[in-house]
């Protein structure tokens, strides 16, 4: 059975492999303009960067190099229960320099279609052991987010050789280009 984790709370990770499965639902919009979330994954190392861009695991770039996070692809629509888009996690295969993996979801072209996190709801962040599929660890966003464009979930980080995840609940309302500055 997961642990349903709150704002702020850390736990243990204790699978090499999982997935990290993320989900919402959107209000419908008064814009007129349908909402396409996508999901991105920060791979840093101790100085909270990117270890290099090519780090920088999203819809255009599924793969880090090292092979340990993969995305499996971008959901156009977020129609339907459960994930609407999944990440694949391989600590066995990550690279000794990585020490944290942020995962952010942003709101694509946000500004254009006047959209924020405000007309999102459901929110979670899950992670799955891969061999079993069972949910380990789950977070799910109670937060009213009504100018933010862009939420980090969580992150994994490691200390003492353990992986662990926090739940974060964090928005910025400059969209991916505030994570992109903040991490690169």
């Amino acid at each position: 059975m997961a642990i349903n984790l709150q704002k702020g709370q850390r736990e243990a990770i204790n699978a090499p492999k999982f997935v990290i499965g993320l989900g919402w639902d959107t209000n419908t919009s008064s814009t007129g303009a349908a909402f396409d979330l996508d999901a991105s994954v920060f791979i840093m190392g101790d100085n909270k960067k990117l270890i290099a861009d090519e780090y920088f695991v999203f819809y255009n770039n599924l793969k880090s190099p090292d092979g340990a996070v993969e995305h499996t692809g971008d959901n156009l629509t977020g129609a339907g229960d459960g994930d609407d888009e999944q990440i694949k996690i391989d600590l066995s295969k990550i690279s000794p320099t990585v020490s944290e993996i942020c995962v952010v979801v942003t709101i694509h072209e946000a500004e254009t279609r006047r959209q924020n996190f405000g007309q999102v709801r459901n929110s979670f962040i899950r992670i799955a052991d891969a061999a079993t599929g069972a949910d380990l660890l789950k977070y799910e966003l109670e937060e009213d987010f009504s100018i933010e464009t862009a939420v980090e979930f969580g992150r994994i980080y490691k200390r003492n050789n353990e992986w662990k995840f926090e739940a974060v609940g964090v928005g910025m309302k400059g969209g991916l280009a505030d994570y992109l500055t903040k991490y690169n």
